[in-house]
C-alpha cells in the first residue's frame, strides 16, 4: 500500500486549470517576446496558471519578473508558479513552485514555500510517479508525453499510456501532462486523464499567443465539459 504524506493543501480545492501556460524566458527571447509582455498576452487570452521558467537568468532578475507577473496575475485571479526556485516563489508571492526530479525535493520545497502554497512535481516513469505519490506534492507533471525539443529532461517521449497508468494508480491526485502539447493533441492527454496540459512552444507557435491560449480554452471546454467533464 502507498502511504501519502498528510500536508495541508487540499486539492480538491484547488483545482488545476486546464492549462499551465509556460513563461519560458528563453522560449519567449527566440520568438521575439519580452517575458512579462508574454505572461501578461497569456493572461489576456484566458489563462489563469501561469509558470515562470527561466533556466538561465540571474536570481535578482528572475525575483523581478516572478514579481512583476504576480502583480499582474492579481488582476486576472490567476495563480503563478515558478519553476525550480522555492526560494524566489516565497519572496515573489507566486501561489507555488514547480521542481523536477534533480531540484529540490517536493517536502524540502514545502518547507521553504508554507503548507498551503502549491508545490508541482515532474515525473518522467511510473517508477517514479509511484514514489512521487509519498510526496507533499499538490500535483504531479507527467512528461515528456509526446516528445519536445524545447523542455530537454534526459527522457524519451512516455506516451499517453503513462498518463492513463498514472490515472489509474492515484485518481485523486492531479496530473499535469507536458512535453509537445499542441492544440491537435491536448485533447487526447485530457481524455487519457490528465487535469491540465503544461504548454510552452505550441503557445507561441501561430505568432499570436493571446489568440492560441483562447483557443486552448475553447478546446478544453469542448473536451471536458459533460456527464464525465472535470471541469
Amino acid at each position: 500500500m502507498i502511504h501519502r504524506t498528510e500536508f495541508s493543501v487540499d486539492v480538491a480545492d484547488r483545482p488545476l486549470p486546464p492549462l499551465h501556460a509556460i513563461v519560458d524566458v528563453d522560449v519567449a527571447a527566440r520568438a521575439g517576446w519580452d517575458p512579462l509582455d508574454l505572461a501578461r498576452a497569456f493572461l489576456d487570452g484566458g489563462a489563469r496558471c501561469l509558470q515562470v521558467r527561466a533556466k538561465h537568468l540571474a536570481s535578482a532578475l528572475l525575483l523581478e519578473l516572478s514579481r512583476a507577473v504576480v502583480a499582474a496575475a492579481r488582476t486576472f485571479d490567476a495563480a503563478v508558479i515558478v519553476n525550480d526556485r522555492a526560494d524566489v516563489a516565497w519572496l515573489a508571492g507566486a501561489a507555488g513552485v514547480h521542481v523536477g526530479q534533480d531540484d529540490l525535493s517536493p517536502a524540502d520545497a514545502r518547507a521553504v514555500v508554507g503548507p498551503h502554497a502549491v508545490v508541482g512535481y515532474s515525473t518522467h516513469t511510473l517508477a517514479q510517479f509511484e514514489r512521487a505519490l509519498r510526496e507533499p506534492a499538490s500535483y504531479l507533471a507527467i512528461g515528456p508525453v509526446f516528445g519536445t525539443v524545447t523542455k530537454q529532461t534526459g527522457y524519451d517521449a512516455v506516451g499517453l499510456a503513462l498518463v492513463e497508468a498514472a490515472a489509474r494508480m492515484a485518481p485523486e491526485r492531479p496530473i499535469v501532462a507536458i512535453g509537445g502539447v499542441t492544440l491537435e493533441n491536448a485533447a487526447s492527454a485530457w481524455a487519457a486523464g490528465a487535469h491540465s496540459v503544461a504548454v510552452i512552444g505550441d503557445l507561441l507557435a501561430a505568432g499570436d499567443p493571446r489568440a492560441r491560449v483562447a483557443s486552448y480554452n475553447r478546446l478544453a471546454d469542448a473536451s471536458l465539459r459533460g456527464p464525465s467533464g472535470r471541469v
